[in-house]
């Protein structure tokens, strides 16, 4: 069933739609028929200072409203949303191309979040701090106020509920941009938002990044920034908020390594490993796209992902048989299509995939083969540089230190993958790997309450857990004299 696009939208502030004081527009377009499905707004710095008003007048009583009612509003929010699921995941893949079960799971995450942070935000605790004497100190956890929040294109449902949830829980107020190739479920949300949410809490502008992005990140009253974005991206947001002082969340890049052992269930391993590497097309931060296995089993560990790849099926992304949809959005494709034929040139072999596909009912579609290369070298550039889509780098080890060495010798560190059966050398490499983000025997899984960020270049902060309602949070200390008499000076 297909669900109607409105072919313009405004900018969310205050619960209402208001034309923006800019004249520009951007074009949202399918990935698959290339066709334009919407135009948003490029909202202006004077859009900003009108939603950073909102936020100021809006989240002072909102935290006052007590982490209870806060919770009833959320849990509200995600049940307005799972009542819609199928509506959100066809808008989803709609306008990112990708399948629509992996669409569906998004959604269904993305309430998960919701009702994860209403719940955890009453657990939010100061600390009493005994004295012993006629000394009462305490600390008590406030909101920040009013935080900018700035998503990427590749899971745009899942990252604005995901990002907002522990903002609002927490009592801020939040101006949140989504990209603008895939605005659309963020803008329909919006909607959602204005049946459950007070007015002001969360306002949407629309925007590129050189224009909405910056005034957001540079506003003085905007007291923390939270990123997804690539690691230029977040040195120059680091750039912008450095005047000002703000605080930072950045969820940058990766270039993930899944480390295979001698001992591993291959069959096991295969499957996870293209899971790691192949999932939304690969156009994921954590994307398991460098394969490191032992010299004993690489060649039979490769067969087996072999007999694997035809099940990744490349298809129309709203059949629910579809394993591989497309990539988000053109430009992004020729950059894709540009690594592949840098690693041909640097003399890696080329496994399978390597070119688009064709998909007949979509012939200008934006599809692409899952591709691998094999006997790769560690300073070629498709296995240092982030490539962000279907692609696969292969290479053999034989000791651990040099399994280190090539895993760890990225200036990347969000998320790395181990393969084995021996329970202590799993819980060791895990310490050795330079991640922030570490599976053992699986890949890709996000449970709320795991804290999930990067380290090294892949970004700071920590998303997706208890600790990230402490970074949206600051302490107050209050120390009580409560003793009968006056203290003198002198």
């Amino acid at each position: 069933m297909a669900y109607e696009i409105p072919r313009s939208y405004d900018l969310f502030i205050n619960n209402a739609w208001h034309r923006s004081s800019s004249n520009e527009v951007i074009e949202a377009r399918s990935p698959l028929t290339g066709e334009v499905l919407c135009t948003v707004p490029d909202a202006s710095a004077r859009d900003v200072v009108e939603a950073v008003f909102a936020a100021k007048v809006a989240w002072p009583a909102w935290y006052r409203l007590g982490a209870r009612k806060r919770a009833e509003a959320i849990f509200a929010l995600a049940d307005r949303l799972m009542a819609e699921i199928d509506r959100f995941a066809w808008l989803e893949t709609a306008n990112t191309g990708k399948p629509w079960r992996e669409s569906y799971a998004n959604v269904a995450t993305a309430a998960d979040r919701l009702r994860y942070y209403a719940s955890v935000a009453r657990a939010l605790e100061g600390n009493a701090l005994p004295d012993g004497g006629n000394i009462l100190s305490y600390d008590i956890r406030e909101p920040l106020g009013i935080v900018g929040i700035i998503g990427a294109w590749n899971f745009p449902l899942n990252m604005f509920l995901g990002k907002i949830a522990p903002a609002i829980a927490t009592g801020n107020a939040v101006i949140y941009k989504p990209a603008d190739t895939t605005p659309i479920t963020t803008l329909e949300i919006a909607k959602l938002i204005a049946e459950t949410l007070p007015s002001g809490v969360v306002n949407v502008l629309t925007g590129r990044g050189s224009t909405t992005g910056e005034a957001i990140v540079s506003h003085p009253d905007i007291v923390k920034i939270s990123l997804t974005g690539s690691v230029a991206t977040g040195r120059a947001a680091m750039a912008a908020a450095a005047p000002s002082g703000k605080q930072l969340t950045l969820e940058l890049g990766g270039k993930n390594a899944q480390l295979v052992f001698p001992d591993a269930d291959l069959d096991r391993a295969a499957q996870g490993i293209l899971l790691g590497a192949f999932m939304n097309q690969g156009q994921v931060c954590t994307s398991g796209s460098r394969v490191y296995a032992h010299h004993q089993i690489a060649d039979e560990l490769m067969r087996r992902i072999l007999e694997l790849i035809p099940r990744l099926r490349i298809g129309d992304p709203f059949d629910k048989d579809t394993r591989v949809g497309t990539l988000a959005h053109r430009a992004h494709m020729e950059r894709v299509l540009h690594y592949i034929d840098i690693g041909k040139a640097e003399g890696a072999r080329l496994v399978t995939g390597g070119g688009r596909a064709k998909v007949g009912k979509y012939p200008d579609g934006l599809f692409l083969q899952p591709t691998i290369f094999d006997n790769v070298v560690s300073d070629m550039v498709v296995a240092t540089q982030e490539i962000f889509g279907p692609v696969m780098t292969f290479q053999r080890w034989g000791e651990e230190f040099e399994l280190l060495s090539m895993a760890n010798g990225l200036d990347y560190g969000l998320a790395a993958g181990i393969w084995t059966e021996n329970l202590g050398r799993a819980h060791r490499m895990a310490r050795a790997v330079e991640a922030g983000r570490v599976w053992i025997n699986c890949y890709n899984l996000f449970p709320s309450g795991a804290a999930f960020g990067g380290t090294k270049a892949s970004g700071h902060g920590r998303e997706d857990a208890f600790e990230t309602m402490l970074e949206f949070t600051q302490v107050k200390n209050v120390i009580a004299d409560i003793s009968e008499r006056q203290r003198a000076f002198f």
